[in-house]
């Protein structure tokens, strides 16, 4: 429970998950349903839609299916984490072991530490250290990618690429843990793509003209999620996005109340910020965006500023 709300808030919170709509989970047993269904029967019957309208509708699933893991990782909608695993291990998009995800976005959410580069995994920023150690070229690259279009286009070919390499290095150091991981996820990529040819869809297509995408939308949610400053509060955004981002994203656009509860489900991150707008305003310093159209409209091609982290210390790495 957050201790940044007022008693009475506290109340409301408690009552909403007594409720049994919420205690039942069934919101997200019904995603896994809507997922698996919508993801494979559109693979099934690519022919009778069409390869654009099927398309389409893959990059939707998929991109879904990423923010379900997301859910999944924060305990929804069982209390057991190995189950939880089991509808989130099938590679549906492609480029991340379930297990690589999980371990990077946990810690991702010491919140003391967020946006602190090294520490939080997730971060964009850098060190002085590592900045400094940048040719130009990569230095060009870095304020590409933070433009809005260069998160859309060039974030997740970086972001593959990355991952790739952390693959080849578990291997390279033989980290066993990290190596079954990879085996266990490309075995079951490998029978996706199998699947895929008898189906008549080709995987080269869907890894190109699906998953790439679905990963870039994904990027829309992060665009300046957070913020380096001094307040931790005041380090995750509150995007006031439309409703159809709201479903994609599962409400983690109400980035600020995610963090503040991480174990409230999908489901209850608008009901809580809605009853407590005023607050989560105040407390995340006005970090407030009115939909992702802003971001776009206000860095299209204009890079935000996530370079040097600018409250980390060079000795505090040394």
């Amino acid at each position: 429970m957050s201790h940044y709300l007022h008693p009475q808030q506290r109340e409301h919170i408690h009552q909403l998950a007594t409720r049994l709509l919420w205690r039942s989970e069934l919101p997200t047993w019904l995603l896994i349903i809507a997922i698996y269904t919508g993801w494979f029967t559109t693979l099934a019957y690519w022919r009778t839609l069409g390869l654009l309208p099927a398309t389409v509708l893959l990059i939707w699933f998929t991109a879904w299916y990423m923010s379900l893991q997301h859910e999944l990782i924060h305990g929804h909608p069982t209390r057991f984490p190995r189950l939880n695993q089991l509808f989130g291990t099938l590679p549906l998009a492609v480029w991340y072991p379930y297990g690589l995800y999980r371990d990077s976005h946990l810690a991702h959410h010491s919140n003391d530490r967020l946006t602190v580069p090294v520490d939080d995994p997730e971060s964009y920023y850098f060190t002085e250290e590592s900045w400094a150690r940048f040719a130009p070229w990569q230095k060009r690259i870095i304020h590409v990618r933070n433009t809005f279009l260069g998160r859309l286009l060039l974030a997740p070919l970086l972001d593959i690429v990355q991952t790739l390499g952390s693959a080849v290095a578990a291997f390279r150091h033989m980290n066993l843990r990290a190596m079954l991981m990879w085996l266990v996820h490309g075995g079951l990529l490998a029978g996706l793509f199998v699947w895929m040819r008898h189906v008549d869809f080709s995987p080269v297509w869907f890894v190109l003209a699906v998953s790439y995408p679905a990963l870039a939308l994904t990027k829309v949610r992060s665009f300046l999620e957070h913020r380096a400053a001094d307040d931790p509060l005041a380090r995750s955004v509150i995007n006031e996005a439309g409703i159809v981002w709201q479903v994609l994203f599962l409400n983690l656009n109400y980035h600020s109340v995610h963090h503040d509860l991480p174990g409230v489900p999908w489901y209850g991150l608008k009901a809580i910020y809605q009853q407590n707008r005023a607050v989560y305003q105040q407390r995340n310093h006005g970090f407030v965006v009115k939909g992702y159209s802003q971001w776009l409209r206000q860095f299209w091609d204009k890079a935000v500023d996530v370079t040097v982290h600018p409250g980390i210390k060079r000795e505090e790495h040394e």
